[in-house]
């Protein structure tokens, strides 16, 4: 990792690969602040490091997220990387999405994206340097049953982070998205928890599922080479698939669910 700041911010931070991230970039020296919203990860990830600093945050809020930005840069300093992880993944097929369900995805998934950019990006800009990580997903465009909704809000994600790591790549600042693919953490078993598509139960059940520190760990690499698009693990290979053959691909994920 060659993280160089002082403060890193990473939401999502007390679970999944915004915990893994989080522990790396203490590990470095790095002064960490994690956002999340379960007060009990935050603690233990917090007793992991003492550069760690734990702050519940629902990144939904917008006054949350500018009051816990200015605490952190208060007590940390300014932000130099963002690491933007936290999200939720409800699954319902599209016609059990309720619009409570639905929008609840969109205010936290996507204007929670646009909530953490407004909130840190204009200071790097300020300050002409600073490191921005996205989380999208490849289930925006290698679509899967019982994903609609959540992958929708993740296509907005993708959009918008790519979009800002081109119109500001004239800038001194690295922003990149990343789409990864189903990964062995708490967000997956959020959906499984709910009504999740019979293929990925079955990768979880089979291990099948991404590793999350090999994931991080190839995230990083493509970072460093200057991706503002990122495709971890087999996440470039689904979307290629669906993208060149849609029917064979609904074919054989739609396949899981006669079962």
């Amino acid at each position: 990792m060659a993280f160089n700041g002082k403060v890193a911010l990473v939401t999502g931070g007390a679970s999944g690969m915004g915990r893994v991230s989080a522990l790396r970039l203490a590990a470095t020296g790095a002064q960490v602040a994690i956002l999340d919203m379960n007060e009990s990860a935050l603690a233990e990830t917090a007793a992991c490091s003492p550069n760690i600093r734990p702050l519940r945050c629902n990144v939904a809020d917008w006054d949350q997220v500018q009051a816990c930005v200015a605490e952190v840069e208060r007590e940390l300093g300014p932000v130099d990387r963002l690491t933007h992880a936290a999200g939720i993944m409800p699954s319902h097929a599209v016609m059990d999405t309720t619009l409570e369900q639905a929008r609840r995805l969109i205010e936290v998934n996507y204007y929670g994206t646009l909530h953490l950019i407004r909130a840190v990006v204009p200071g790097m800009l300020a300050r002409n340097r600073g490191d921005v990580i996205l989380f999208g997903s490849v289930s925006a465009t290698a679509l899967t049953p019982h994903l609609g909704a959540y992958a929708a809000s993740k296509a907005a994600v993708n959009v918008v982070g790519e979009t800002l790591a081109n119109e500001l790549g004239h800038t001194a600042l690295r922003i990149a998205v990343v789409m990864p693919p189903a990964v062995n953490t708490p967000l997956v078993n959020q959906s499984i928890e709910t009504d999740a598509a019979q293929a990925l139960r079955e990768a979880k059940k089979s291990g099948r599922l991404g590793d999350p520190e090999k994931i991080v760990d190839q995230i990083e690499a493509a970072f460093e080479r200057g991706r503002k698009a990122i495709y971890p693990g087999e996440a470039k290979l689904l979307e290629i698939w669906h993208t060149l053959l849609p029917g064979l691909w609904w074919k054989t994920v739609l396949k899981f669910e006669r079962h």
